[in-house]
This record gives C-alpha cells, structure tokens and sequence, in this order.
C-alpha cells in the first residue's frame, strides 16, 4: 500500500502520512479473547518497518548503509480493546525534534473508533555512533509535519 494522507472518522481530526489495513489474528488473543497489549507494539512496529520501506529505504537497506534506527521510548495509551477477526488501520504520522523522529501512531477499528495511541521516539544510530539522522530526515521531508 502506497503511503497517503487521509482523515480518519469521527471526532479523530489527525491527518496520517500512512496507513495500513491489518488483522487480528487468533494467536494474538489472550484468555480474555482480547488482543493481548504486547502485540499493539508489534502492529506498530510492522506499520513503522513498512512505512520506512515504501518512503524508500527498508531497515535492511538502512543498516547495510550503517544506518540504524533505534527505539528510546514508547508510550502507549490503550482506549479500547481489539477482538478476534477485528479489521483495523493502523495509522502513522511522523515529525521531527532535533535529532529524534517522532512517530505518532493510532489502532482504529475500521469503524472509527481508537483502540490505542502511541507516540514511540526514535533516535538513529550511523556507523554505531548516535547521530542527527539527516539521511532519515531527507528520506521523511515529505511526511515530516
């Protein structure tokens, strides 16, 4: 899916970069028949690999080019619970401060209502040393708010 712009329904106004339409698969389920928290990372993460990818550059090519992109914090607001054959977007939007890359990202049920939002802050590594990330900023110049 090529990244694009849209808004999303109901009284969500934030306009994403990038947008995936994901699953819920049945092992992500816990005893409660709910998706277990764990794995809102881990659709966060995929929409993050495959956002970097179709902007341009995979984590592969990234770290072939000594290029590594690393998490320093994640924090995740949980609004409502995913179930078993739930359809969801998993929505992206990312801006800059100094030399760490801000990905605001949202689970929406196809519906429009928010499951969870998450703010994870990047930080990139060049050749092992931290660095600003300037091969980073100009690959997200278009998506950067």
């Amino acid at each position: 899916m090529p990244a694009r712009s849209i808004r999303i329904l109901k009284d969500n106004n934030k306009k994403y970069c990038f947008i995936m339409d994901m699953d819920v698969r049945d092992y992500e389920l816990d005893c409660e028949q709910i998706v277990n928290n764990a794995n809102y990372l881990h659709y966060m993460e995929h929409t993050r690999h495959k956002f970097c990818s179709d902007a341009g550059m995979s984590f592969v090519e990234m770290h072939n080019q000594g290029i590594d992109a690393v998490v320093r914090k994640i924090e995740v607001e949980y609004k409502s619970s995913l179930r078993g054959g739930d359809s969801f977007l998993s929505c992206l939007r990312i801006e800059r401060r100094g030399a760490r890359f801000i990905f605001h990202q949202d689970i929406i049920k196809n519906d429009g209502e928010v499951c969870a939002e998450g703010v994870v802050t990047v930080v990139v590594l060049k050749d092992g040393k931290l660095s600003r990330g300037e091969e980073l900023a100009r690959l997200f110049a278009p998506y950067i708010r």
